[in-house]
């Protein structure tokens, strides 16, 4: 299964993704919502890129993923993909754009790809969008489920708490990881639910399981660039691991450019016309 693995740098497809769970070689994926750090996460080598609905909080400063537009997803999309040589592009669905109906979710999803040159898209719940699902990947569009914690659906699960901690929740969230297989998804993220669930998720399905928060027997793992880089300073769950504390690095650019200004150091003779 050589040519599926992440020392090949053609584009990675969604059935890749299917492949490197069979070859046994873990995914990586990571957020992003712009040209430029969409681009140097592609160049790094990283599997997968979602332009997840996160860019409310991240990009616009939302309180969750609720207020985000269809437009303004197409927006982020379009410039992510731009961007992208290597990695497999996913595009979340914004809440309100495949709930409806499952004819406008199919309308919406085709608009998506058509407007944003995404790889796939991903939609989040279990059983109830099954049709939909299948209705979208029936189209021709390659879609990847989200269970667990579904933040899109904040208000009725009433936090950001641990999913799936009975024995009850467990079943259901197992399946409609079957049911979400049945319909054509090619992955499936398993948000903040045990590790020992999503462990069973992963065995039990033949797509692609990502976690996040949902410890390491899942096929691949996602996080969002901006927690991982330090970015952020205020959101730090267990399942964030910081590997660069670059909210510190701009801060410290910053100041000595204002220094710099203020001073008259910059810009010097060299730096002018």
């Amino acid at each position: 299964m050589a040519g599926y693995l992440t020392t090949d740098k053609k584009k990675i497809t969604s059935t890749q993704f299917i492949a490197m769970k069979r070859a046994g070689e873990k995914i990586s994926m990571l957020t992003a919502y712009d040209y430029t750090t969409a681009g140097i996460i592609d160049r790094a080598g990283i599997d997968g890129i979602l332009v997840g609905d996160s860019a409310s909080n991240v990009m616009a400063g939302h309180a969750d993923t609720l207020p985000i537009t269809l437009d303004e997803m197409i927006y982020h999309a379009r410039s992510v993909a731009k961007a992208v040589k290597h990695a497999l592009v996913v595009c979340d669905m914004p809440f309100g754009s495949y709930q409806i109906s499952r004819e406008e979710g199919i309308r919406n999803a085709v608009r998506v790809m058509k407007e944003t040159g995404v790889d796939a898209l991903k939609i989040e719940g279990g059983a109830e969008m099954a049709d939909t699902i299948k209705g979208i990947v029936d189209a021709g569009i390659p879609v990847m489920g989200h269970l667990g914690l579904t933040p899109q659906s904040i208000n009725k699960l009433g936090g950001y708490g641990l999913r799936a901690k009975d024995e009850a929740e467990a079943e259901r969230l197992l399946a409609d990881a079957r049911k979400l297989e049945a319909a054509g998804c090619f992955g499936i993220t398993l948000e903040k639910v045990p590790a020992a669930l999503a462990a069973k998720v992963t065995k039990t399905v033949g797509c692609a399981t990502i976690g996040i928060g949902a410890g390491n027997e899942t096929d691949g793992q996602i996080l969002v660039y901006a927690d991982m880089l330090g970015m952020t300073q205020a959101f730090r769950p267990k399942f964030l691991r910081v590997y660069a504390d670059l909210s510190a690095v701009m801060t410290d650019a910053v100041g000595h450019y204002i220094n710099d200004v203020k001073t008259k150091d910059f810009p010097s003779a060299t730096e002018s016309y």
